[in-house]
């Protein structure tokens, strides 16, 4: 046994240079290594981000995403630097010798500082965009529509031309009244039930949220909009649409998008065709509300279209849909 060892209690190893130097050459590849696949991950994955956000305050929350990001992406890559490096210098070495060091007020006040002042910015600016999507204006007069979910699809109710949804209860579900609408309420009459969400551009939504069964999550991912579909409960929330379902197919990164999915649909189809299989379809662009709660085993399924499109076309569609008073006749 060597006389480190012995020092240390039988049974105890201490690391030779030959040691210190093998992990400390391995920490300063590891931050390399690290760095090259961020490089890697950035050039191959870059385009899988979303488009343009299709909301008034989609560009607010993307603002916000990019400081965050930046932040931690800048500060991450220079930690990660500085804790690789040092362990590299100051590497174990008979010849050093490691400085005691108390304590420093001045250098504990600067790191604490620092970080409360930047994230106390994140957190106000964060608080006031929140504030101003959650906090309706009357004024603005929004369209309000329900978004009820269940495992696993999605229904939406518009609120007619009175702009006020009937009573529903979950105890009423029956047949066709696939979401307990109360029948008997004046203001259920004019409800709109239907399975594809349409929504005029420009016009401000606010919609009521509820839940069937468990938890699910409302997710319009262009939109930049979420919120939890809670049972027993209506949670809500408001966006204006700002582009049009058309206008963002032509947008050219969708489009870019919509051909490399279209590439890699094609080179599929290939194969199911040898195989005696059916072809894919040609994938086209769509907003869609998704469920972002893992609600079950068909979770990954559960999604709804959304149409924007001009107030006319959408006085045109919602005029070919029956009314909740119409379909519980039939």
């Amino acid at each position: 046994m060597s006389k480190s060892a012995e020092k240390l209690g039988e049974g105890s190893e201490v690391a030779s240079e030959k040691d210190n130097n093998i992990n400390g050459w391995l920490m300063l590849g590891f931050v390399f290594f690290t760095y090259l696949l961020l490089i890697v991950c950035f050039y191959k994955w870059w385009d899988v981000l979303l488009p343009q956000a299709a909301s008034e305050h989609g560009s607010t929350i993307d603002t916000l995403m990019f400081i965050s990001m930046t932040l931690i992406f800048v500060v991450g890559f220079f930690t990660l630097w500085l804790l690789s490096y040092f362990s590299f210098k100051y590497r174990g070495n008979s010849t050093n010798r490691a400085l005691f060091f108390a304590d420093n007020d001045k250098l504990e006040f600067i790191w604490t500082i620092i970080p409360v002042i930047v994230l106390a910015g994140l957190i106000i600016f964060g608080l006031f965009t929140w504030t101003d999507i959650m906090n309706v204006d009357t004024e603005d007069d929004p369209m309000v529509v329900e978004l009820y979910a269940y495992q696993f699809d999605w229904r939406a109710r518009y609120s007619g031309e009175d702009n006020t949804l009937g009573e529903a209860n979950v105890r009423l579900i029956e047949g066709v009244n696939q979401l307990g609408v109360d029948a008997s309420d004046p203001n259920a009459q004019d409800d709109v039930v239907v399975n594809e969400l349409h929504l005029p551009v420009g016009r401000k939504i606010l919609f009521k949220i509820r839940s069937q069964d468990v938890l699910h999550s409302a997710y319009m991912p262009h939109f930049r909009a979420q919120m939890n579909c809670v049972p027993g409960m209506i949670t809500q929330f408001s966006f204006t649409p700002s582009i049009t379902t058309e206008d963002m197919r032509m947008d050219d990164e969708v489009v870019a998008k919509v051909r490399k999915i279209n590439n890699i649909r094609r080179e599929k189809s290939k194969d199911l065709a040898a195989k005696g299989e059916e072809a894919l379809e040609p994938y086209e662009f769509d907003y869609l509300l998704l469920c972002n709660k893992i609600c079950g085993s068909n979770h990954y399924n559960m999604q709804m279209k959304i149409v924007v499109e001009s107030q006319e076309d959408y006085d045109a569609w919602l005029a070919t849909q029956p009314n909740i008073a119409t379909a519980l006749k039939k």
